[in-house]
């Protein structure tokens, strides 16, 4: 992702500049429910690659919607959290979890974890 700009057309723009794509609102539903360690959450994500959860972990991270935690133990611990702001997602999180939900009942679809 670039640097954010300083300057957007609408504020759903930058929304979508900060938790946009297929991973990043799904990374912060995860850390929404408690602090996870980087193997944690690749269970909780099957289908991304070690390549892009990084890459996402550390755009949430520059963005201050995560922080990340290094321990000084062998082997490294490292664990991610939510911070204010990204806990601040959480009820828009409820909320678009409910609206899928809806959504997939109508069309349905399955979804394997509510």
């Amino acid at each position: 992702m670039d640097d954010i700009k300083d300057k957007y057309n609408t504020s759903i723009e930058l929304a979508l500049e900060l938790i946009g794509g297929k991973w990043k609102m799904i990374i912060l539903w995860h850390l929404s429910k408690g602090t996870k360690r980087f193997n944690e959450l690749r269970k909780l994500l099957p289908n991304i690659t070690q390549k892009m959860l990084t890459q996402q972990l550390r755009e949430l991270e520059k963005d201050k919607l995560i922080t990340r935690k290094v321990y000084a133990e062998v082997p490294p611990r490292v664990e991610y959290s939510s911070t204010k702001l990204g806990d601040d997602l959480q009820n828009i999180l409820i909320d678009i979890s409910k609206w899928s939900n809806e959504y997939a009942e109508i069309h349905n679809i399955e979804i394997e974890n509510y």
